[in-house]
């Protein structure tokens, strides 16, 4: 597909900046609260004053993490061309940079988007039940985290203090470590509900722990990261996304 208009679009908490650059030549700049009804608006009224086809647009977002979640609900819903790349890429392709901020920065993601539209990716809806599978399982990871901090505390710290006080310290501890553990019960237990509901699931998962040394664990992060053997076209590609391609 050959775009005539490019949109750069920087993220953050807050805020969207955008930069517009038309078929014509005419350079537009944005900046939205990070909201779900401004963007629909703002994108609206772009479209109808600038004139563009949106078929014929390419929007450029960075990922930002569940910063950009707003941007994606509503270029999803209207049918927009979203390609969400990488900040490494981008910075990487242009050099030496003098001068940062958002607004230049939406002018440069921009202008990448221009170069290098031949090398796009345009973003596809991930399935409601990966999403929540993705989330749910950084979720678990947070809370074991927590957890394995909290053991190696006590175990690094026993002996080194008076008796009473790390006993009491102790007692602290392992009530937050309870608490965590009837969390993590529950978080794995919705995990569980969408793997068995969802039929394509459920049979990759089977698959994945057919094979020897792979864990409940490792089962349940494949999935996750091909959208459940969708975001790569090859085994190289997942062997090399994998870190076990021997580079």
């Amino acid at each position: 597909m050959v775009f005539k208009n490019f949109i750069g679009i920087d993220i953050s908490k807050d805020t969207l900046d955008l930069a517009l650059a038309t078929k014509d030549g005419e350079l537009i700049e944005l900046n939205l609260k990070n909201d779900r009804q401004i963007i629909d608006r703002a994108l609206n009224k772009l479209r109808k004053e600038s004139q563009i086809e949106w078929g014929k647009t390419l929007i450029c977002a960075e990922h930002t993490g569940h910063f950009g979640n707003k941007l994606i609900d509503v270029v999803v819903k209207i049918g927009l061309n979203l390609w969400m790349e990488s900040a490494f890429k981008i910075i990487h392709s242009q050099g030496l940079i003098r001068g940062k901020n958002d607004r230049t920065d939406a002018l440069r993601i921009m202008e990448y988007a221009r170069r290098f539209q031949d090398k796009v990716t345009l973003l596809t809806p991930t399935p409601k039940s990966i999403e929540l599978l993705k989330r749910l399982s950084a979720e678990r990871d947070l809370i074991v985290r927590d957890l394995a901090k909290f053991k190696s505390q006590l175990k690094q710290e026993a002996g080194f203090f008076e008796k009473e006080y790390f006993s009491e310290k102790k007692k602290r501890i392992e009530k937050l470590m309870k608490a965590n553990e009837k969390v993590l019960k529950e978080v794995e237990y919705q995990i569980d509900q969408i793997l068995t509901s969802d039929p394509e699931l459920k049979k990759n998962l089977d698959r994945i722990t057919a094979i020897e040394g792979i864990g409940r664990q490792t089962a349940v992060a494949t999935p996750v990261a091909t959208e459940n053997f969708t975001k790569f076209t090859d085994s190289k590609k997942f062997a090399c996304h994998s870190g076990c391609a021997p580079f």
